[in-house]
Parts: structure tokens; sequence; C-alpha cells
């Protein structure tokens, strides 16, 4: 029976992908990718040659509906992102639920996601935890950091190092200069670092030292 896999990818070092990703990408029909030229870099290092074709944010909504029916025909598709668990702040949900919805069957694999590295080297608890991806830029943004303020659980946000040094500021703001938090960036990378302190000192550091690579926040929850 055809089926849609969900494939995790290495979100930095080329190591980390399982066996079995590396099986179901060469035995895929189709390999679904965020960005065609960086899943090259990946597929080509283990002599991958399976078919490609983009999905992402800008035409998944727009192709969604062709692929079920591509799949439902017997296509076994792959869906990867460029870095980690597809549909984790990445293209993958829209197309999941649709195959869902129409009774194709659906598997995930186990692999690379950011946020759980990150959150157990901040050595902030990780025992519960509440996963926010990026935060709103604009609209919704105040009422979302209101409410999260008074979350009692372990706070995990994506960010970009562009916005990171505003972020720390805000989240300072709205949580209080002392709250407990870690700066995770560049996880499995040749410069992978994670900084930890309150949300103060990470703000007055990354003031400092500019950020690069891909983030991930930590924030302890409301004691």
């Amino acid at each position: 029976m055809s089926r849609l896999y969900i494939v995790p990818t290495p979100i930095g070092n080329l190591e980390d992908i399982t066996l079995r990703a590396l099986r179901v990408l060469r035995e895929a029909d189709l390999i679904l990718a965020e960005d065609t030229r960086t899943s090259s870099v990946l597929l080509n290092h283990y002599d991958i040659h399976t078919p490609l074709q983009s999905h992402h944010k800008f035409n998944e909504h727009q192709t969604v509906d062709a692929m079920v029916e591509r799949i439902r025909a017997g296509l076994n598709v792959a869906l990867i992102s460029d870095a980690g668990t597809p549909a984790i702040s990445d293209p993958g949900f829209l197309l999941t639920r649709a195959c869902v919805r129409a009774g194709i069957e659906v598997e995930c694999l186990p692999g690379a996601t950011a946020f759980v590295p990150a959150i157990v080297d901040s050595g902030l608890p990780n025992d519960r935890f509440c996963f926010e991806g990026f935060l709103p830029v604009k609209k919704g943004r105040h009422t979302l950091l209101t409410e999260l303020s008074t979350e009692r659980r372990t706070i995990i946000i994506y960010e970009s190092p562009f916005r990171l040094q505003k972020t720390l500021m805000q989240l300072a703001e709205y949580f209080g200069p002392d709250r407990p938090a870690s700066v995770s960036r560049e996880i499995s990378k040749i410069h992978e670092q994670t900084v930890r302190g309150t949300l103060s000192e990470l703000a007055t550091h990354f003031a400092a030292h500019p950020a690069k690579g891909e983030i991930v926040i930590c924030v302890a929850g409301l004691s």
C-alpha cells in the first residue's frame, strides 16, 4: 500500500540521520523537499538518486490535493524539510492532514529535531514543557508574550539570529529580567554553543556577541 513517509533530516552534522531514513529515501518513488538545492547536498552525500520535487510554504496549498491523488494512485512519497522533522516549524502539516483525511497511511520516522537537544542541554526542567516555535513577528506577539509570562512549564522558542537580541529584551520585559534561560545555536554543527543565564544576562551577552545560525531559546517557567 502506498503511503506518505515523514523523514527527519540532519539539523547540522550529516551523520545525524538514521539507517531507516536512508533506506526510505532510497526506496521512495518521489522525495518532496523544502529546497531541492539544500536537500541535494544530503542526498548526494549518501548517493541517493530518488527524484526530487519542491514542496514549500509558498506552493503547498496549491499542490496538496494533486499530491494526495498521486499517493492514492500508488506513489510512495517521502517528505523532507531543509533540516529536522517536517511539520515542526516547517512545511508538512497540510500534506499530512490531507493524507490522513483521505485515508492514506502516514508514517513519521523518528529523528532530528532542534528543540530536544536544546532543552536537555539547557539544564532547565524538561519533564514538562511547551513548544511555541517562532513567535509572531507583529500581530499577536504582545498577547502571546503576556500569556506565556505565567506559563509554569519550560518554554521553547525558535528565533532568527537577526531578531534574537530584540526577543531576549522583550522576554526580560514580560517575564522579568531574572528568569533563568538558555540560548542554543548551531546545534550539532562545528560552532555549536549553549549560553545559560538570566534573560537579562543573555540579552547583554548577545548584544556584545551577535549570534549566527539557527537559534533555540529555552526559558524557565514561572516558579
